[in-house]
């Protein structure tokens, strides 16, 4: 699963061996190993090594501080070791020459062996073995929206320049396609799949949609991407942003989420039923159902900032009702259509996402509580079109929302269980507490706004 894979006899894809890897780095003259992790709070930490180490970290890992990191480890556990996952090995395309260097993404265990348990990734794998129990496989297809601005002399955005000024679907300006080219010629080079990218709403507001995948690589996939996307862009004298909404008189950006869960040993799409009014079959609506019930709790780690509820609520056609629709693109869940034939196409795509969220917990939370509302074959509420609410406004006053707030959904999260477990104890604990200091030190502030409004006003 994911970087760099090589054809069995039977021209299936398998993950490259010890051998391949070391083979494969000599044969391209890397002279790094760079050797990727997830914190809890989504941000990527890199350990570099040169070349010559690839076999002694291939076979021992890598052992590092993890104290030092933001909700990763108390000091008594700040031993860790980085255990690379072979089939995410690939060369990084910016990189040439002696600066030549390839990364690995690595899971996080203990001097014994043992997975950590505050390790991101391995939220996900967890969430991925219970949903194999269950016979499933999760899949899951990303909509990754930023924006790129200007930079000052000082590497800083500036705010007000946008690289272009194209609309929705518009040609891009030259400067602008230039860089989008180079980020999906890099990330196709990096075995990443790039369905499409084009400009989106805002001025300098652009959107990548990812090739379907298995969700632990899906997952890497994005890791990858916003690195990828920021490193070509800074190249390009331009800040590549995932922020939410990093200007109020612009839409925010999000990061629609599309699943669907899969037999272990057909592949067949178990969301599928063609007999059904939206073409889902029974699992697939108590999936829904199950998201929907603890849509409240999971937001907290799928908008996961305070800039986030600047986005939710208020931005262009980014959800607020707890809802779900076939048509209705201010739906929380919505059910997109299929062609005629291409009903193995069948999924919900999830819009409350921003690219904020850290992937490998965002996708550990979607899964879980859907797996919940099959477990617990939850009835799924009627859809709400926007034919249904022409007919009945009052629809939407018994509808529960989003959370308007950080702070909110944290709440939220705190007194959900299915959530609290699918993060497990040790990183609920961590991102509540993180992400509750994120809110004080917010509302602390004193804004240019309050002082323009307040400060002369008695």
């Amino acid at each position: 699963m994911g970087g760099m894979m090589k054809l069995d006899s039977n021209r299936h894809y398998v993950p490259m061996s010890k051998q391949d890897v070391i083979q494969q780095s000599q044969s391209e003259q890397v002279r790094f190993i760079s050797l990727w992790f997830c914190d809890i709070m989504g941000s990527v930490k890199s350990v570099l090594a040169p070349i010559s180490e690839l076999e002694n970290i291939l076979d021992n890992g890598v052992h590092f501080d993890g104290s030092s990191l933001e909700g990763f480890a108390r000091v008594a556990e700040s031993d860790m070791v980085l255990r690379p996952d072979l089939a995410t090995y690939t060369v990084l395309p910016w990189t040439n020459g002696d600066h030549k260097t390839a990364r690995v993404i690595c899971s996080v265990t203990t001097p014994a062996g043992e997975p950590f348990i505050g390790d991101p990734r391995y939220a996900l794998v967890r969430a991925l073995k219970a949903a194999e129990e269950m016979n499933f496989v999760f899949k899951t297809g990303m909509e990754l929206e930023f924006f790129l601005f200007r930079q000052d002399e000082h590497g800083r955005p500036i705010l007000n320049t946008p690289v272009d000024h194209s609309g929705y679907f518009d040609v891009a300006d030259e400067h602008a396609a230039a860089v989008l080219r180079q980020i999906i010629m890099a990330l196709n080079e990096m075995g990443i799949g790039v369905d499409s990218t084009h400009s989106e709403i805002g001025y300098g507001q652009h959107e990548i949609d990812f090739q379907y995948n298995h969700a632990l690589v899906s997952a890497d996939h994005i890791l990858t991407a916003r690195i990828t996307a920021r490193t070509i862009a800074q190249r390009h004298g331009m800040v590549c942003t995932f922020m939410p909404r990093p200007m109020a008189d612009m839409p925010g950006s999000g990061m629609h989420t599309h699943q669907s869960l899969h037999d272990c040993e057909t592949g067949q799409n178990v969301f599928m039923d063609v007999s059904h009014e939206y073409g889902l079959s029974e699992t697939a609506r108590y999936f829904l159902a199950g998201q929907l019930a603890h849509a409240r709790a999971m937001t907290a780690v799928l908008a996961p900032l305070v800039n986030s509820y600047k986005r939710l609520g208020t931005s262009f056609e980014a959800p607020v009702y707890v809802t779900w629709a076939h048509i209705n693109r201010g739906a929380l869940i919505r059910v997109p259509s299929t062609a005629p034939g291409k009903e193995s196409h069948t999924r919900l795509e999830l819009r409350c996402p921003d690219p904020a969220a850290n992937p490998y917990l965002a996708k550990a939370v979607m899964l879980m509580t859907g797996l919940d509302g099959i477990r617990q074959r939850m009835p799924l509420p009627e859809a709400l079109e926007e034919t249904l609410l022409a007919r009945n406004r009052g629809r939407l006053r018994q509808t529960e929302v989003l959370p308007a707030s950080l702070d909110e959904a944290l709440q939220a999260l705190t007194a959900n269980d299915v959530v609290q477990a699918a993060l497990g104890p040790y990183i609920s604990d961590r991102y509540v507490s993180a992400k509750r200091q994120e809110v004080d030190a917010y509302n602390r502030q004193v804004t240019p706004w309050e002082l323009e409004h307040y400060l002369t006003r008695l």
